[in-house]
């Protein structure tokens, strides 16, 4: 078993560099399946997201070449049944972003129901409402999720609710449909926008993304391209929130600052001063930290994916926060990890009430989700005494080199291996 060992107390100092989008990269590698040809990559983070992908890639005859650290080659050309194993998708929700691209280039796809993080019911009604819009039908059958189609057709598709999945898996599978496809209540999110700039670079005609409105022109043939994948935003909000939780002073390099603004907005609510650069940008607080309410909202709202790390960070700020919870249910689920550290936290619903105490202290505690670990770790960073965290293969999933970007900042953070044996021996 692994698990993360933290001496908290340290503030963070200095620089750290933000690697590509996970979010972005887990719907623009299934995008290769849509190419004739080669794609190259760049800036992928190396993460076990990336791994999991890559490795059901392989499993459909595809071939994957990291080029280097950061830079993959993926050429798809031979791919053979467009399914997905439970063996594979089980590892990761994004998995179903296989569903959209294997129907859009082979007119059907066969794909595991998705695992990944369990924080509420995460229906796809809306991502086969479109698929059955575009022509074709759906059946669950043992697990798995079948599409079929004889032709996919453009369609004018409108989203019950706002679904940052439905609007990439549908994208993917409306690029190559005849016709033209207008989704309209769509997800904005960056990695939609990325997304969307990738396929136009293999010759697709999408327009609109980042808007409420999409309209894809079906083009026959998409080819190989080389692309960069945009800098991740959940992990610049994370060393951000870090940064202001232990009163630290950080340069975060390689960001895009307008991509920031509802993080910044909060923190400087907070107490924090934040300085924006064309790349980076620099948080440092000196001051005490102050109540802030927060309600996450879809983009261009406060990131669903920040609740926990900003819930962190308010728990020991002072007064009484309150955030709301805009997006999924039950996603307050690591509010009890923060409570063995000492946090006063009372959740109803959707709400969190959160009075701030003056410090946590370190405790036995878990990752319950990808982005729960980020919070229970900020929150280590900010007690007294060592924390250790179990579960870190969630924080793993998201995060690229989390301890030594952590290290290389001042924080004791470092990661250790129970061997078997001695996990047996201590239950």
């Amino acid at each position: 078993m692994e698990k993360f060992i933290v001496e908290g107390g340290t503030r963070l100092t200095g620089e750290v560099t933000i690697s590509g989008a996970k979010n972005a990269a887990v719907a623009i590698i299934p995008a290769t399946v849509l190419a004739q040809g080669k794609c190259v990559i760049e800036n992928i983070p190396n993460i076990s997201d990336s791994a999991v992908l890559f490795k059901i890639l392989r499993s459909m005859g595809a071939e994957v070449r990291m080029l280097d650290r950061t830079t993959v080659e993926i050429d798809t050309s031979y791919i053979g049944e467009p399914v997905v194993p439970y063996e594979l998708a089980r590892f990761l929700r994004a998995s179903y972003y296989m569903l959209g691209a294997l129907l859009g280039r082979c007119n059907r796809a066969s794909v595991s129901m998705p695992g990944g993080c369990n924080f509420g019911v995460r229906p796809i009604d809306q991502h086969m409402k479109g698929f059955e819009a575009l022509g074709a039908s759906i059946s669950i059958d043992s697990g798995m999720i079948n599409a079929n189609a004889d032709m996919l057709l453009g369609a004018h598709i409108y989203f019950d609710m706002v679904s940052v999945g439905a609007t990439i898996n549908v994208m993917l599978a409306s690029v190559k449909a005849k016709g033209i496809t207008i989704l309209e209540n769509c997800a904005k999110e960056p990695h939609i926008v990325d997304l969307a700039n990738f396929l136009n670079s293999m010759g697709a005609d999408i327009r609109g993304a980042g808007t409420d409105v999409i309209k894809i022109h079906g083009v026959d043939i998409l080819h190989g391209t080389t692309y960069s994948i945009i800098p991740d935003q959940i992990e610049a909000g994370t060393y951000m929130v870090a940064a202001a939780a232990t009163g630290g002073d950080v340069l975060v390099k390689n960001v895009i600052p307008k991509h920031m603004e509802a993080i910044t907005d909060k923190l400087e609510k907070a107490g924090a001063t934040v300085i924006e650069y064309d790349d980076s940008i620099r948080v440092m607080r000196d001051t005490e930290l102050s109540k802030v309410n927060v309600k996450t909202l879809p983009h261009p709202g406060f990131p669903t994916d920040m609740q926990p790390q900003m819930t962190a960070l308010l728990s020991i700020a002072h007064g009484t926060s309150i955030v709301t919870e805009g997006v999924w249910d039950n996603r307050f689920r690591y509010v009890d990890e923060l409570r063995r550290m000492g946090a006063q936290i009372q959740v109803d619903g959707k709400v969190a009430v959160i009075e701030g105490v003056p410090q946590l202290t370190g405790a036995p505690v878990r990752a319950v989700d990808l982005r729960a670990g980020a919070a229970v770790l900020i929150a280590a960073m900010t007690a007294r005494g060592t924390t250790e965290i179990e579960d870190i293969g969630h924080i793993e999933r998201g995060y690229e080199d989390i301890v030594e970007k952590l290290t290389a900042l001042g924080a004791n953070v470092r990661k250790v291996i129970i061997p078997e044996g001695n996990l047996k021996a201590a239950l």
